[in-house]
């Protein structure tokens, strides 16, 4: 479940443009603090990442290609909002995201809020639980065509308490698993 790592590309960029100021104390202030844990990607899984996200296969992630992908994930009307995500990556204004730059994106790591706002995308119903059947909808979301089947196996690799279902904290757990604490 390796390419759930898009949807945080995703978020770090939605929060690198959306940012603001802070007021002082708040549960955001902590989340961006030393006091929040971060967890620095594989570089080997960003690179799978990227290439899933690089749809022509041609080094670089255009605004297209972005679009897409949200698309993919049930946005609407996001030409604007890939536009802008590009532009808030290209450090080198050629108006694309090339893996340095995809890499830079991730540069501060990945927050445990980041790994929580994907669980709420994998959890369809909001109901604290990610089933094989909401794995398997986000993955033929995310363009990979996967059975029932293959889905119950992933979710039984991650389900620790057995119940069938992965919950919160399993999933931090398969999420970190690869990573190290920064």
């Amino acid at each position: 479940m390796s390419k759930l790592k898009i949807l945080n590309f995703q978020y770090n960029l939605t929060k690198k443009l959306s940012r603001k100021p802070l007021k002082s104390g708040s549960a955001k202030d902590r989340e961006l603090s030393d006091l929040t844990p971060t967890f620095q990607p594989d570089t080997d899984e960003m690179k799978m990442v990227f290439r899933k996200i690089d749809r022509n296969k041609d080094g670089k992630i255009s605004s297209d290609e972005l679009r897409a992908l949200l698309e993919s994930l049930g946005k609407k009307d996001v030409a604007a909002e890939a536009a802008a995500m590009v532009r808030a990556a290209d450090l080198n204004r050629d108006g694309y995201i090339d893996f340095q730059e995809f890499m830079d994106v991730h540069k501060k790591g990945v927050t445990t809020a980041d790994i929580r706002n994907a669980f709420w995308a994998f959890d369809q119903n909001g109901d604290g639980r990610i089933s094989a059947e909401e794995v398997m909808a986000m993955l033929w979301k995310l363009g990979e065509g996967c059975s029932l089947e293959d889905c119950r196996r992933m979710v039984r690799q991650v389900d620790k308490n057995g119940d069938g279902l992965v919950d919160m904290d399993e999933f931090m757990a398969m999420m970190t698993c690869t990573m190290k604490q920064a």
